[in-house]
């Protein structure tokens, strides 16, 4: 089926978890969350469509199950009760799988394989050792919020700024408002490469990995599982890791491999 991009909100507006987003699903509708603005898995090109890898890879699922798609954008720390209150059927933005998040929500196989990082300005501090001091950003409720806060002592950050999504991040790092923003090193790698006042500095090995969120032992879940191993066993979703990043994924990653429900 034709799949149907909502866009609820321009690059960098949030949306109110109100009656405003209660989306009134029907069975041959998908209606997905998504943090727009969170490149390159979803974010709106220079024509205002949203686009991106895990776009690409919802739209791939919604027509295997034979539905219409529909994204409604929401910040990224709102996609967990969004799931859990049925305003949405499925939540996407480079969520990263973790047992304690598994105690309240329900995530697909994983498709992608991902660490955190260290992204500074050109002139600024070139590791985490040479952050101490100094103000770190990162995404609200994210795994670079939870790594950074974790560790914040040890590194001996002076404050932590938080962000509801990378673009804003960006701008205060430009302009040295903040002085490293610590999140996916996917993201940021795509983000800086035709940005020479920007750099990723150091990578910090995480083992995250990314698949689709639902809410809890949600019959959905088990049906775009099916859907992704697939998408993965035909060749679609190394199709898009090549479309969006320039190469194969590698094997044995969980992009290339058939993988358990978690």
């Amino acid at each position: 089926m034709t799949s149907i991009l909502k866009k609820t909100a321009k690059l960098g507006l949030g949306i109110a978890l109100g009656a405003s987003l209660a989306v009134a699903a029907t069975a041959d509708t998908l209606t997905v969350g998504a943090n727009v603005g969170n490149v390159p898995w979803e974010f709106q090109d220079a024509d205002g469509n949203i686009v991106g890898f895990e776009v690409d890879l919802a739209t791939a699922v919604a027509e295997k199950l034979g539905r219409d798609l529909e994204i409604v954008n929401i910040p990224f720390n709102g996609l967990f009760s969004a799931v859990q209150s049925g305003r949405i059927d499925m939540a996407m933005s480079s969520i990263t799988i973790t047992e304690e998040r598994l105690e309240s929500v329900s995530f697909a196989q994983p498709y992608y394989d991902s660490d955190q990082s260290l992204t500074t300005a050109a002139e600024g501090p070139t590791s985490l050792e040479e952050m101490k001091g100094k103000v770190v950003g990162v995404d609200t409720g994210s795994t670079g919020d939870m790594w950074t806060t974790e560790n914040s002592d040890a590194i001996g950050f002076e404050s932590i700024s938080r962000y509801e999504g990378l673009a804003p991040a960006m701008l205060d790092l430009a302009a040295g408002r903040i002085d490293g923003y610590i999140s996916d090193i996917p993201a940021l790698l795509y983000f800086v490469r035709d940005k020479p006042n920007l750099q990723v500095v150091e990578r910090i090995e995480t083992g995250e990995k990314y698949s689709f969120m639902f809410d809890k032992d949600a019959p959905l879940a088990a049906e775009v599982n099916t859907a992704i191993t697939e998408l993965k066993e035909d060749g679609t979703v190394a199709a898009l890791h090549e479309k969006w990043f320039g190469k194969t994924p590698e094997a044995g990653t969980s992009t290339a491999t058939v993988l358990d429900m978690p």
